[in-house]
């Protein structure tokens, strides 16, 4: 059987044997220089109960605008904030970039468990009830009541949040991220280059001829070497889960609803013709050759050099990131929202990126063996209380903020950074705004970090999609159910994941694709619908 374990090994030989080799390494700024001392900054409210027990040690991957500045968590401002107002003093424990779920099963397997760690628990295999069984994580109900005054206020006053952040059992399991406005949750789009258009006498494009017009002339015309890229790690065709592409053919790479029932793409007739369309944009290249190994510093470079015109990506760490940069060398450059490809001009999009209000993203579980359980909970717990959600939003007072008008307002350090940092970068050295965590987003924060226009309008172009009439509810498993459906689904992500690539890449010949199909079967992929379908009816 196909296992997670075994997927780098199987995208690596692949990518040996299709003789591809990986793109010019991102250039990084200035190390960020230091304006003034953190512990300097204006005093505020610690907790309402101080931690004050020693120190705590804590596991998260880093994020990748921090980890462009700050090597390490410690030398981050927001995070030597954060453990001067709460009184806690905490260790960093870091796995490699991009590493993290490999990083967590090596964790979990050496019973060295540290007090907090930060990670996606919904895809635990089994989910969080069997983390919680396995004794990796606690159960926080108890603790959330005793321990976390502020959480649970919030909890209580927005009851349709209280249940996605519990359990089919009603467990509560980390310290949430939370989008505390329905604005917040589409951010990310197909993305182009505006000024590339009118030098070729092109229109943004909107059907999949288009973009097949578009790159083509961007390949010959300009000689671009990768006209479009988007990021294949942590999986491969991550870039185009939202629905980019894919979602022009009527599916998703994953589930979704379809007349109120539970559909998985790769098991659907059209998705054969997404992998046609993109088997042939790969042979002409058209699509970078590395879309296995794409992460996000070889994004940003592919698109800041100029070695590809086109992605799927951030409105913030996509535009806001790669215009300032690349305006320095061309003034002219624009980078500009392209709506979400459709088969036949006038069509709406049936898909788009959207989120939920809960993702199970920046969640922060304790762990059972932890001896620090209340000085964790109260340090996690600061982030939603006022105090908190300020800082974690919005920085410090006086440095990343000022108040104007009750109206948190970022300072020049953080809209035009005298480093020349990307208010991405910047916002990632003082908040957590931008990059989740155990705290309730502000969509204050997104009214100033969106300060291009062509940001603005990315909101309003990838929004305008069918994407929440086919999103699937966030619908909690019981342990049995989660238990059955992360190993069936273990198998078939990465039985997708191999024959997408080996069909796109011309490895395999496109009438493998019922041979697929089959396997799909075997690996008992309807057994999964049924598991989604009965949790959403219940």
């Amino acid at each position: 059987m196909r296992t997670k374990a075994n997927k780098a090994a199987i995208v690596q030989l692949m990518l040996v044997a299709a003789l591809l080799f990986v793109s010019c390494s991102n250039s990084k700024p200035d190390v960020l220089e230091q304006t003034g001392s953190v512990a300097s900054a204006a005093a505020s409210a610690r907790t309402s109960a101080d931690p004050g027990a020693g120190q705590l040690s804590y596991w998260s991957e880093m994020n990748g605008n921090a980890a462009s500045i700050k090597p390490s968590f410690q030398e981050v401002p927001f995070f030597q904030e954060w453990q001067r107002r709460t009184g806690g003093s905490l260790k960093f424990i870091q796995p490699p970039a991009n590493q993290a779920r490999e990083a967590i099963n090596v964790l979990l397997a050496s019973g060295e468990l540290p007090d907090m760690m930060e990670f996606e628990w919904d895809s635990f295999p089994g989910g969080p009830e069997k983390a919680i069984a396995d004794g990796y994580i606690l159960r926080l109900n108890d603790v959330i009541g005793r321990y976390a005054p502020n959480l649970r206020i919030y909890l209580d006053e927005h009851p349709e949040i209280d249940k996605q952040v519990k359990t089919g059992a009603g467990s509560y399991y980390v310290f949430p991220f939370i989008r505390g406005d329905d604005r917040l949750r589409t951010y990310q789009g197909p993305i182009i280059r505006k000024d590339w258009l009118d030098e070729l006498g092109l229109q943004t494009p909107e059907t999949i001829d288009d973009w097949y017009t578009v790159l083509k002339a961007f390949k010959e015309r300009k000689g671009v070497d990768a006209p479009l890229t988007f990021l294949g790690v942590p999986n491969p065709l991550s870039g185009v889960e939202g629905g980019a592409f894919v979602g022009a053919f009527g599916i998703k790479k994953g589930f979704y609803l379809d007349e109120g029932r539970v559909k998985f793409g790769p098991l659907e007739p059209d998705y054969k013709s997404f992998l046609a369309l993109f088997r042939k944009w790969y042979a002409e290249g058209l699509i970078d050759k590395n879309i296995a190994t794409v992460d996000t510093k070889t994004l940003d470079a592919n698109m800041i050099s100029g070695r590809s015109g086109a992605s799927v990506w951030n409105a913030g760490a996509g535009i806001g990131t790669w215009q300032p940069f690349v305006r320095e060398k061309e003034p002219n450059a624009q980078f500009i929202p392209a709506p979400y490809p459709v088969l036949n001009k006038g069509e709406r999009p049936k898909f788009g990126q959207r989120s939920y209000a809960y993702a199970g993203s920046g969640g922060v579980a304790i762990s059972a063996k932890s001896p620090n359980v209340e000085a964790a909970a109260r340090m996690l717990d600061y982030g939603y209380s006022p105090e908190g959600h300020l800082l974690f939003n919005f920085g410090i007072e006086g440095l990343s903020y000022e108040m104007k008008d009750d109206y948190p307002t970022y300072t020049d350090l953080i809209l035009r950074n005298p480093d020349k940092l990307a208010p991405s970068q910047a916002l990632a050295m003082y908040t957590r705004a931008n990059y989740f965590g155990p705290f309730v987003q502000d969509i204050r924060y997104l009214e100033q970090y969106y300060v291009l226009p062509e940001q603005k309008e990315a909101m309003r172009v990838w929004s305008d999609t069918d994407a929440d009439l086919h999103l699937l509810t966030q619908v909690p498993k019981t342990e049995k159910e989660s238990a059955e459906f992360s190993a069936i689904m273990q198998d078939v992500e990465t039985l997708v994941d191999e024959m997408s690539l080996k069909i796109i890449f011309g490895i395999e010949p496109l009438e493998s694709f019922e041979d697929f199909i089959t396997q799909l079967r075997e690996l008992r992929i309807e057994r999964a619908i049924e598991i989604q379908e009965t949790a959403l009816e219940r």
